[in-house]
């Protein structure tokens, strides 16, 4: 029987800022020239609307003297790559950069420049590990293997990790007997399991690794690479010629698992969120 009650759902695609200037037409130059968004346009003679653009980046500019006394001092937050080039380029067209470029304790090298409105933009991207410690050599007595975690070891991997559980020890169960492979890093001396990931799929043609975790005395000591060299020599082994891995990271852990053969692609994701279905 045909539905035809059912309507599309809404989603969300795009969204940028609109600021309240004095003046747009000298706001989009000074946004072309002096940051280098190479994409700018303005709407009316004199502009009374307008705006730049760069890649993903679109900020929108508005005619309205009182609103930008009133509202002096709005910020705008933009992630970049190569954020140290853009850091010089900004500096050699002498930006009025009021922060200089720092690493901040929440993971990201920010700096802010304050434009010709007093607004002010940050630019931010992913720290990188310039300046950390380099890993330890994997300790000897680290060994890798495919075999089933029991509930216990993979509560007690999540919890090191600060991932937030309350699923049962039931649900976690299944969600362990789904799995076609699971890579554990085990402390030989202890048999106790320090790390793993988890590689479902359905056999032939999609393999997807989840969970890969390192527990927190562990990490940095290369246990999380020899735990992807196992799931790598299993699906070598074991995927059929053509079959795609697939897994989720941040922009951070993409050159960890870059190590292993994997690279970019674009995707699409969907959330199932029981509360908006009631």
């Amino acid at each position: 029987m045909e539905n035809n009650n059912v309507k599309p759902e809404p989603f969300i695609s795009h969204a940028e800022p609109v600021l309240a200037v004095n003046d747009v037409g000298e706001t989009v130059k000074y946004w072309h020239e002096v940051l280098g968004f190479p994409g700018h346009w303005t709407w009316g003679t004199p502009p009374n609307h307008g705006g730049v653009t760069w890649h993903g980046a679109f900020i929108q500019f508005s005619r309205d003297s009182e609103g930008a006394e009133r509202l002096r001092g709005q910020c705008v937050w933009i992630r970049v790559k190569n954020i140290r080039e853009l850091y010089q380029m900004h500096q050699d067209r002498n930006a009025q950069i009021v922060m200089h470029l720092e690493r901040q304790p929440w993971g990201f090298e920010e700096y802010v420049v304050k434009d010709l409105n007093g607004n002010y933009v940050t630019f931010a991207a992913l720290a990188t590990s310039a300046g950390e410690s380099k890993s330890e050599p994997m300790p000897a007595t680290v060994r890798t293997l495919g075999r089933m975690l029991t509930v216990a070891e993979y509560r007690n991997l999540i919890n090191s990790v600060g991932w937030t559980n309350t699923q049962s020890d039931e649900l976690l169960r299944e969600k362990l007997d789904a799995t076609v492979f699971v890579a554990v890093a085990e402390n030989s001396a202890t048999g106790e399991a320090i790390g793993c990931a988890l590689v479902l799929g359905d056999g032939l043609s999609f393999f997807y690794i989840k969970d890969v975790m390192v527990h927190r005395d562990w990490q940095r000591k290369q246990v999380g690479s020899a735990v992807m060299r196992e799931v790598k020599q299993w699906l070598d082994v074991h995927a059929p010629d053509g079959a795609l891995i697939g897994l989720f990271t941040g922009e951070g852990l993409a050159p960890f698992y870059q190590q292993t053969g994997f690279g970019p692609a674009f995707g699409m994701i969907r959330i199932i969120d029981r509360s908006q279905l009631l």
